[in-house]
């Protein structure tokens, strides 16, 4: 009983000490252990970490039995224990720090000091078009099961990826389009990377998805597109040799049977600045208004 009383006595001393800034110190802390456990879930990097809080257990066991032996080899491992960490998780922290890289702050307050804001209505045209463009290729290869894989680079730039294929940067269009992707051409099975509105380079290698895909009747193709869009904002769409389908990856999710409706309406909404003042009808909208007035 005296033993409960005295701990409830310290408990409530450290009560009378606590301040405003310990509260939000606690906070942060657990935020950070949250995001790291979050970023670690289902993928590989996970079971390592189990690994490490096994050593670390370890290490306190072989302390408190006096291992001497156990204890020294332990702790010239955690002397190095920083180093190899981020060498063991070096895809899992450049994937966070892109993940902050493309947050509402980043895009909202940075992308303007460093960019200098929004596109200029030229871009915006050259954007309208390239979106108009693919979505007619997407219809007509999935006619003639052609396969094909266009991505549209966002925020974060392509340029490591668009080295490991072929520079172009030409005006979009589905002659093009076709010449690229023609199953005797020498880029048919690379990516194509759409920058600014602009063919910037074809033939480009992606990374494969870094989490397994329940969905069996997906390929290759369709696991660079999910890879593609896990490591940056890039929209990825596919279009498969076998069945014709038409698919679109954001943010490491593969939707699929898209329509050319479907997929311009989904470009649009994506890629297409939200700016009030210079508001543009989309092409499909456009079309639909010509179609009622002509009737």
């Amino acid at each position: 009983m005296q033993a409960i009383t005295e701990w409830f006595n310290n408990f409530i001393s450290l009560l009378s000490t606590f301040r405003l800034t310990d509260l939000i110190d606690i906070i942060i802390v657990a935020a950070l252990i949250y995001g790291v456990l979050r970023l670690v879930r289902d993928t590989r990097a996970e079971q390592l970490l189990k690994g490490i809080v096994l050593i670390l257990l370890f290490y306190a066991l072989a302390s408190i039995f006096d291992l001497m032996m156990v204890t020294s080899i332990l702790k010239a491992f955690l002397d190095f224990s920083v180093i190899i960490i981020f060498i063991i998780f070096q895809p899992e922290i450049r994937k966070a720090l892109e993940q902050l890289g493309r947050s509402k702050f980043s895009k909202g307050y940075l992308s303007r000091l460093f960019q200098g804001g929004l596109i200029s209505n030229a871009e915006r045209d050259g954007v309208y078009k390239a979106i108009s463009d693919v979505s007619d290729t997407a219809v007509l290869f999935s006619h003639t099961r052609t396969g094909a894989l266009i991505v549209f680079e966002k925020e974060t730039k392509l340029t490591d990826i668009a080295s490991t294929g072929t520079i172009i940067n030409a005006d979009t269009s589905t002659a093009l389009f076709g010449n690229i992707f023609f199953n005797k051409a020498p880029l048919h099975d690379g990516a194509c990377i759409i920058r600014e509105g602009k063919v910037f380079a074809a033939g480009c290698i992606l990374p494969l998805n870094s989490k397994e895909v329940q969905r069996r009747d997906i390929g290759t193709r369709h696991r660079a597109a999910i890879g593609m869009s896990e490591v940056s904002d890039a929209l990825v769409v596919v279009v498969s040799e076998e069945t014709g389908n038409i698919s679109v990856a954001i943010n490491g999710v593969l939707t699929s049977n898209f329509d050319r409706d479907t997929l311009v309406t989904t470009l649009e909404d994506y890629l297409i600045p939200k700016d009030p003042e210079s508001e543009k009808p989309s092409i499909f909208k456009k079309r639909k208004e010509r179609k009622s007035d002509e009737e």
